[in-house]
């Protein structure tokens, strides 16, 4: 890939919808991706008959906030204004055309990702969709073509590796933690099961307390935790599983149908625990079985991973930009 891939973005599109990363929050991946694309010289050219790769530079982030009307519920509105730039793109220039799209990707972190390709046949069915919804239960992403994209939180544009690191073995003393909203089918069951102080060894809040967080912080407990519970919520997708990674906690991820991020490469039972949704009600019992040579191995591949999963202001090899192209790279070259 670093000697032969060359990727063109497409400058049509006006801000704050396209060329307008967004590098804060749970759904900076998508800006981040942006940012570092249009700013790389390896990768990127600008003569479109040497790429092999031809990037839809647009941020659904920005589109929800620009064209979502609160309330409304209804998301055609971003899905026709998408069909209609693709359809802009393919009548200015041939390379669409080509390939019906095929050889096109897009990068989308927000939830509404894989809905708001819906008004575009082409678009949802034939473009590699980077999507940190990953669900292959509803048809639009697809694996093997898809790539799935890890859900950063970056707290801190400037400094994007703040608080990274964690506590070593010794100093975990909780089995689990979870703290955050309760929307969604997941969390209420493991609420319901491990919430509140059922259990000392099992950290389960509906937002963390007050009274708790004054003493330990949010991102102190998932430095001070074995593993950190990454309950989907509306969707599939938690940034909590790659927080966990930042802060060298083993993640355990609960979420029926989520391909997980960078599957084409990783293997994900070396650092971490899938746990069924129906099994919630075993989850101590899951957690408790995992012999501690095992757990310490894991917590060891953990910090091992970290790297993959970085956000660097200047891209380094093996990052999380780079793991991201070469997944999509993959991907189209496993189609041909």
């Amino acid at each position: 890939m670093e000697t032969i891939l060359k990727v063109y973005i497409y400058r049509d599109g006006a801000r704050p919808v396209f060329h307008n990363p967004h590098l804060k929050g749970i759904y900076a991946s998508e800006g981040w991706f942006m940012k570092l694309m249009e700013g790389n010289n390896q990768f990127v050219t600008k003569d479109p008959e040497r790429a092999h790769l031809f990037y839809l530079p647009y941020s659904v982030h920005q589109m929800a906030l620009a064209l979502y009307v609160p309330e409304s519920h209804n998301m055609k509105p971003l899905s026709i204004f998408l069909r209609d730039y693709v359809n802009k793109i393919a009548a200015k220039y041939p390379f669409w055309n080509r390939t019906h799209g095929s050889d096109h990707f897009l990068v989308a972190c927000h939830d509404w990702g894989p809905y708001t390709v819906a008004e575009h046949k082409e678009l949802a069915g034939n473009t590699i969709k980077a999507l940190c919804n990953a669900d292959a239960s509803e048809g639009i992403f697809i694996a093997g073509r898809d790539v799935s994209l890890p859900e950063t939180t970056i707290r801190a544009p400037r400094r994007p590796h703040r608080y990274l690191g964690g506590n070593r073995v010794s100093l975990r003393p909780i089995l689990a933690f979870f703290a955050g909203g309760m929307h969604g089918r997941v969390r209420p069951t493991l609420l319901k099961y491990w919430g509140g102080e059922q259990d000392e060894d099992m950290k389960i809040y509906k937002h963390l307390p007050l009274r708790i967080s004054k003493k330990m912080t949010y991102i102190q407990h998932m430095k001070s935790s074995k593993y950190c519970l990454c309950p989907m919520g509306f969707e599939v997708n938690s940034p909590r599983i790659v927080e966990a990674i930042y802060y060298e906690c083993v993640p355990v991820i609960i979420a029926d149908n989520f391909v997980l991020p960078l599957s084409e490469f990783l293997d994900w039972s070396a650092f971490s625990v899938v746990v069924a949704e129906k099994d919630i009600p075993r989850l101590k019992e899951i957690l408790m079985s995992i012999p501690t040579r095992k757990y310490v191995a894991m917590q060891n591949n953990v910090k091992m991973v970290q790297k993959h999963f970085l956000w660097n202001p200047k891209p380094m090899r093996y990052d999380l930009f780079h793991m991201i192209l070469h997944s999509i790279w993959f991907n189209k070259l496993n189609q041909i």
